[in-house]
C-alpha cells in the first residue's frame, strides 16, 4: 500500500456552534469527488446540542453516517427521519435542498458521526433532488478470519470472498464508502483499482502508524493492506471516480462558476428552495 498524502483533521465549528473536526478539500482537486469530511465526536452535549438549523445546499451530495447518538433530519421534500447509530443518509441536492439536522433527545449521552460532501458533475447539478437512508434494515457487513469487519455504507464491495451491497448505491460518480472495524491486530486486503480516489479516515484507535483524526490518501492502483495495532481500530474507507471539472464554492453551494454561485444565492433569497413544514 502506497500512501500519497497524510492530512490531519482540524478543529472547526458549523451549524449552531457544533464542534467538529474537518478535512477540507473544497478546491475539488485533492480528494475528487470528495469535498469535505466532518467528524462529530464528543460525549459533552454542549458540543453538539445546537445542531444544524435549516440551511440550503445546491450542487453537492451530502452523506451522513452515525456511529453513536443520532439526529432528526427534515427537508423541504417532506422527509422527516430519525437517523440513529448504524444508519446512513444520503441527499443528492441537485438544484436545491433546504434541510435541518437536530440532535435526538437520547443523543445527550454522546455523539459520534460524519457528514461527508461529494461533488456532482456539471450535468447533474441542476437535476431534481433525491433522498435515501438505511433506516428500514441494518446495513450489510462481512467479517474475515482476523476480526476485520466491513460494513457497506454506500456502493458495492467485495471482501473476504463475499460480495455485499449497500441499499444506497446511486452516489455521484459511483462513489463507495465503508466502515471498517478491526479487532486487535486485525488485518484486511482489498483491491480497489476500479476507483481513481481511495482515502482512509481513522476514527478509532490507530492504523498504519497513524492515530484517530488522520486521513491517508493512498494509491488506488495498488492493493490495499490494512493492519490494526493491539488496540484495534475503526476507519472510514472512501472511494470514488474523479469528476475533473472546475469547482466554485461558497458556503453550502458548490457549482462550476462564480456566476452559478451568484444565481444560487439569488434563488435561495427568492424562496426557490422552498421551506420545511
Amino acid at each position: 500500500m502506497k500512501i500519497l498524502k497524510v492530512i490531519k483533521s482540524q478543529p472547526s465549528q458549523d451549524g449552531d456552534g457544533v464542534k467538529i473536526n474537518r478535512i477540507a478539500a473544497f478546491d475539488g482537486r485533492l480528494l475528487d469527488p470528495y469535498l469535505m469530511i466532518d467528524e462529530l465526536k464528543s460525549d459533552d452535549s454542549q458540543d453538539f446540542m445546537g445542531g444544524f438549523p435549516p440551511h440550503p445546499h445546491r450542487g453537492i451530495e451530502t452523506f451522513t453516517y452515525i456511529i453513536k447518538g443520532g439526529f432528526e433530519h427534515q427537508d423541504q421534500m417532506g422527509n422527516k427521519k430519525a437517523i440513529r447509530a448504524g444508519d446512513v443518509q444520503w441527499m443528492s441536492t441537485g438544484s436545491g435542498v433546504l434541510h435541518s439536522e437536530m440532535p435526538l433527545a437520547d443523543a445527550k449521552l454522546g455523539m459520534h458521526g460524519f457528514q461527508i460532501w461529494l461533488n456532482m458533475a456539471a450535468k447533474d447539478k441542476m437535476r431534481d433532488s433525491r433522498y435515501g437512508d438505511s433506516t428500514l434494515a441494518p446495513l450489510p457487513s462481512v467479517e474475515n478470519e482476523t476480526g476485520a469487519q466491513l460494513k457497506a455504507l454506500a456502493g458495492s464491495w467485495h471482501f473476504a470472498d463475499q460480495a455485499i451491497e449497500s441499499p444506497l448505491n446511486d452516489l455521484s460518480t459511483g462513489a463507495a464508502l465503508a466502515d471498517f472495524t478491526f479487532a486487535p491486530n486485525g488485518s484486511a486486503e482489498l483491491s480497489l483499482g476500479e476507483f481513481d480516489t481511495v482515502a482512509i479516515y481513522i476514527h478509532t484507535g490507530s492504523l498504519a502508524g497513524y492515530s484517530a483524526g488522520y486521513l491517508l490518501l493512498i494509491d488506488a492502483k495498488q492493493d490495499v493492506s490494512l493492519l490494526a495495532d493491539q488496540q484495534g481500530a475503526g476507519i472510514l474507507l472512501l472511494c470514488g471516480r474523479k469528476i475533473n471539472e472546475p469547482v466554485a464554492h461558497l458556503g453550502p453551494f458548490v457549482m462550476n462558476t462564480q456566476d452559478e454561485l451568484k444565481q444560487a444565492v439569488r434563488d435561495y433569497q427568492n424562496g426557490f428552495f422552498g421551506k420545511i413544514n
